[in-house]
């Protein structure tokens, strides 16, 4: 109580301070700009070509240091810290009372001169300070930091201020979306944009957001995927699209999920899934490099080589490999079901066999792929949307990139036969109505688009936050996207 009680004087002293300035004609909130001349890391790099010049500068006040008529303080700015020198004889009697009263957290501009201190730090000699911006609030305490994550995602202005190396994790980040644009940029993709409402949800096997449209007094669905539009967009005669954006998904959270994240989904024309699997390792090893300057990294202490070529695996033959068990001879459903028991699958009663398949791989098989690998040829009930394999009509021309025991993609030799596809849509619909509400809808619009013709086509979408996760090392899906979803919570 004593603690809050001290918290709660401390903050109305901060209150106090800002009416203060306000009787004095110095409200900080009525100044609209700074001219900010140079930033923190740019000064310390090219300190011998800077030595002496004034500069202008402008940050965060993050510790002050010294009494009397001289002191220490230090700034931050959105590249780091430099060291302030403030002295009453360089600033003015008036303007260091001022100064003296400014909080840790208040945002200052500065003009001063570069120079060195006797300890060597490159620092910026205060001749000018003005304050910008009143902190009311509190800075969590600089030797325990914040470091609670619940309260570090809900308060990520705070997070970021606070631990420099979450910045760092957000700049990798842009620079990673960067590195894939211009590899697709390369190769003549075209960046396009599609609706994220829509009267269908479909592209993916997943439960939807639902909203209402007013003026139209219908129901609509937030997207869950970017498929089927950049499908229609081949099918209207562009042969290479993307799109790089968020979509929602009405499930559950965990350390690799979260209910809106970011997608990549390209399509090629006159392309299949062996032309989407060259693509996808040799985005990976381009992005690598871009950003870590090498084909080789470590993710949570596993080093994990990205070199292409990636080895290719058939599912059922990585089942058989892990279980014992080849699915790839069994033919009666009920001989699957047995096998499945044995190996301790919870089965409904009404799968079929590649869907015992995916389960035995979901259970067996997928955390122990560490280093990249495609798994390929998908059980034809689980991909409604990809091409049969000609050899085996059990089977498609589908794989998902597996990295560090986690999927890390999707893609496929695109189904362009309406008729197969139109049958797919109706075992998706059935599964929908005995319960599956993750299950297809039916879409008829794509069906038609599908009918005007859609050329043979490679597709695949890659989950951009598990992407960077595995190039910044972060075990969570939260610590790369600057605004998870959270629970909220009272705030009164």
């Amino acid at each position: 109580m004593a603690e809050e009680a001290n918290l709660n004087e401390m903050l109305k002293m901060r209150r106090e301070k800002l009416q203060n300035l306000v009787e004095m004609g110095k409200n900080p909130f009525e100044i609209e700009k700074y001219d900010v001349t140079h930033k923190s890391q740019y000064i310390k790099e090219n300190f011998e070509e800077l030595e002496g010049k004034t500069v202008s500068i402008a940050g965060r006040l993050m510790a002050k240091r010294g009494h009397g008529k001289a002191g220490f303080a230090d700034l931050q700015d959105s590249e780091g810290r430099i060291q302030l020198f403030v002295k009453m004889n360089l600033i003015g009697e008036e303007e260091y009372e001022l100064y003296k009263t400014y909080d840790i957290g208040d945002i200052i501009g500065v003009k001063g001169e570069i120079f060195k201190t006797k300890m060597g730090e490159i620092s910026v000699k205060a001749k000018e300070i003005v304050l910008l911006s009143k902190s009311l609030q509190i800075l969590p305490e600089k030797f325990h930091g914040l470091k609670d994550p619940d309260l570090r995602y809900r308060q990520r202005y705070v997070d970021l201020i606070m631990n420099p190396e979450v910045k760092d994790t957000f700049i990798t980040r842009s620079n990673i979306i960067k590195a894939i644009r211009e590899f697709l940029d390369n190769r003549d993709f075209m960046e396009v944009e599609t609706p994220v409402l829509s009267t269908l949800a479909g592209g993916a096997s997943a439960r939807p957001f639902i909203t209402h449209h007013n003026a139209l007094d219908i129901d609509m669905y937030l997207r869950i995927s970017l498929e089927l539009p950049l499908k229609r967009l081949i099918v209207g005669g562009f042969d290479r699209v993307y799109e790089m954006s968020r979509v929602f998904r009405n499930e559950g959270m965990d350390s690799s999920h979260n209910p809106e994240f970011t997608l990549l989904e390209l399509y090629q024309a006159y392309a299949d899934y062996e032309d989407m699997m060259e693509l996808v390792e040799s985005l990976y090893s381009y992005v690598a490099e871009k950003v870590k300057g090498t084909t080789k990294i470590t993710y949570q202490g596993q080093e994990i080589d990205l070199t292409p070529p990636w080895p290719r695996i058939r599912m059922v033959d990585a089942v058989k490999e892990h279980t014992g068990v080849d699915f790839d001879k069994i033919t009666d459903i009920e001989e699957a079901r047995r096998e499945a028991e044995k190996l301790g699958l919870e089965l409904e009663g009404n799968e079929s066999i590649g869907e015992i398949i995916s389960e035995a791989f979901d259970e067996y098989v997928e955390d122990k792929l560490i280093q990249p690998v495609f798994i390929t040829h998908h059980p034809v009930e689980i991909s409604p949307l990809a091409k049969k394999d000609p050899e085996d009509p059990r089977y498609t021309h589908r794989f998902e990139p597996f990295i560090c025991g986690s999927e890390a993609g999707n893609a496929f030799s695109e189904l362009n036969d309406p008729i197969d596809q139109k049958e797919r849509f109706l075992e998706q619909v059935k599964k929908r109505e005995a319960g599956d509400d993750e299950a297809h809808m039916m879409d008829y619009d794509f069906i038609n688009a599908l009918e005007v013709g859609l050329p043979p086509t490679g597709g695949l979408g890659i989950g951009i936050d598990r992407l960077v996760m595995l190039f910044t090392d972060e075990s969570s899906i939260r610590d790369v996207i600057l605004f998870p979803t959270m629970k909220p919570v009272d705030n009164k």
